[in-house]
């Protein structure tokens, strides 16, 4: 009798959510009711394995209680003063993410898209001011199959028909090459050309990574043809790939970092622009601005999560443990998989048909995980997740092939 009321609770805030939310998700229908380290638990009581980490910003792990305890006791004190005032926990969060990237300046705001947006009008005011392109030719070139974001002007230049269909006019000023093709950046620039914005991994597009020499060919591109060298690591960065930063597995430093998710450990909304000071300190009072960017709660949520990120090495742990899953998965053989990459605890399993019914499948075997680009599935879990629970999902996914 329990479980027929619990599963009827879950019906009925489905059906809520279907009839007062907008439709623009398709999300499997498991209703969360609580989360601790790599694991969550449905209001019927049932456990999963989170292995999408809210779109990798959970690294740190659900709740973690070093970023909760930062939260709880910040939110005791202020939690929002606006930036008409200062306050104490900005200037450290700033200094803190600036000296981990080995950059000069941060530019904190909430969501990726707001973070994307605001480096490409720094990048073009850049552009303007210190490259000396004529005001309003500056271009910004992009990546097929690229995703950074979902506002009009970031949606304008993506290659996905479905982001775009509807939306339009969208913004100009913007040049999309082929992902991973040094030689076609290296055509592409023009004396007009302020940066190159690109994602060291394409997550959203199915997990591609590009040839072995890319970043270091791109940076190398940029920086002899003054071009800022943009890095959208909001997925790939702080951890996530077995280094810090994606870029840093080429030794690669770019001009300008975007970052987001994991930096408040999924916590609260907290993205950032960080650069130098010749390329942000083209912002002056009144051009740029966010009532609740840098706000005393975000910084402190933030410094915690880039505490625990340093402290327990998960970067080093998502690379040694990136590795053993994709060895191990390696062995899966299907009909259907096509291809299986990743680098860290990102990780693609490519299909030669659609991904959704696999999905569900993992589901109902207590795993949760998401399709990316229709036939991709992509496996993202907490960097605290536990060796012995990834070869749980290993014998999982065995055996959701197997049927």
């Amino acid at each position: 009798m329990a479980h027929a009321k619990s599963r009827t609770q879950a019906e009925e805030l489905i059906s809520i959510e279907e009839r007062w939310g907008a439709h623009n998700y398709h999300p499997l229908d498991v209703v969360v009711e609580h989360a601790s380290g790599a694991w969550v638990y449905d209001v019927d009581g049932r456990k999963y394995l989170d292995c999408l980490s809210a779109y990798s910003a959970v690294n740190q792990g659900h709740c973690h209680p070093r970023i909760i305890q930062a939260l709880k006791e910040q939110a005791e004190r202020v939690t929002l003063t606006s930036r008409a005032f200062r306050n104490d926990q900005l200037p450290r969060f700033v200094s803190e993410l600036a000296r981990a990237c080995g950059m000069e300046m941060v530019l904190p705001m909430n969501t990726g898209a707001e973070a994307v947006e605001t480096a490409i009008k720094a990048s073009r005011r850049w552009g303007y001011t210190r490259k000396g392109i004529p005001l309003g030719q500056a271009e910004i070139i992009v990546c097929e199959n690229n995703f950074h974001g979902r506002t009009t002007t970031i949606t304008g230049f993506s290659s996905e028909p479905l982001y775009k269909d509807g939306f339009g006019p969208f913004t100009p000023g913007f040049v999309t090459i082929p992902f991973g093709d040094a030689e076609t950046l290296e055509r592409a620039l023009t004396a007009s050309t302020c940066a190159f914005l690109f994602e060291p991994i394409q997550c959203e597009a199915g997990i591609l990574i590009p040839p072995d020499g890319f970043l270091r060919d791109a940076a190398a591109i940029c920086r002899r043809e003054r071009v800022l060298l943009v890095a959208d690591e909001i997925q790939t960065g702080l951890g996530r790939t077995g280094h810090l930063l994606a870029c840093h597995a080429e030794n690669v430093q770019p001009d300008v970092l975007i970052l987001g998710k994991a930096l408040s450990g999924g916590t609260y909304p907290v993205s950032a622009v960080v650069s130098s000071r010749e390329v942000l300190d083209v912002f002056r009072p009144g051009s740029h601005g966010s009532t609740y960017g840098g706000n005393p709660l975000a910084c402190a949520v933030a410094r915690a999560a880039l505490r625990v990120l340093e402290e327990e090495r998960l970067a080093e742990r998502s690379q040694e443990l990136g590795a053993w899953l994709l060895y191990e998965l390696r062995k899966l053989h299907h009909p259907h998989i096509n291809e299986i990459r990743g680098r860290g605890l990102l990780i693609g399993i490519e299909l030669l048909g659609p991904a959704r019914p696999y999905c569900e499948r993992l589901k109902d075997l207590g795993v949760l995980c998401k399709e990316t680009h229709d036939h991709v599935i992509r496996l993202a879990p907490p960097l605290i997740i536990e060796q012995e629970d990834l070869a749980w999902l290993v014998g999982q996914l065995r055996t959701a092939f197997e049927n």
